[in-house]
């Protein structure tokens, strides 16, 4: 089980992982060993996700999924398969943590008096400060 927050649970069998030979560091083991991990998660078929998530990661993440609404993260970070498949969920993890919160919705307010009038009194103060600057021609 894949736990976000207190309220959002993804249980493992919505994933499916699969292993492939990665790249980088490993000597003659890097050819024989499939430690790349690449997860794929089905973003719109998913239940566990609530409605206001769901919407949010997709429209923050829409790029990164396929044709079929299927996100894919890999990992080749480790040379270790469970590693890599511990850094998949982090990242996942990561990424519905940045959208889980609703954002605060902005609500418009008025300038105050005091406010607009001390805006226009640096107005007219800058204003002086220009016409003291010009020539006065003879």
């Amino acid at each position: 089980m894949l736990s976000i927050g207190q309220r959002i649970q993804i249980p493992l069998e919505e994933f499916e992982i699969t292993f492939a030979r990665s790249g980088g560091p490993g000597g003659q083991n890097v050819n024989k060993v499939n430690s790349k991990a690449v997860l794929r998660w089905p973003v719109n078929a998913s239940t566990s996700l609530p409605y206001g998530v769901k919407e949010r990661f997709t429209n923050a993440y829409g790029n990164r999924l396929t044709n079929d609404g299927e996100l894919i993260i890999t990992s080749q970070k480790h040379r270790d398969q469970a590693k890599n498949v511990e850094d998949c969920m982090e990242k996942l993890r990561e990424m519905i943590e940045a959208v889980a919160e609703a954002p605060t919705i902005r609500r418009a307010t008025r300038p105050t008096r005091a406010s607009k009038e001390r805006r226009v009194d640096s107005k007219k103060e800058h204003s002086l400060k220009k016409q003291n600057r010009r020539f006065v021609g003879e």
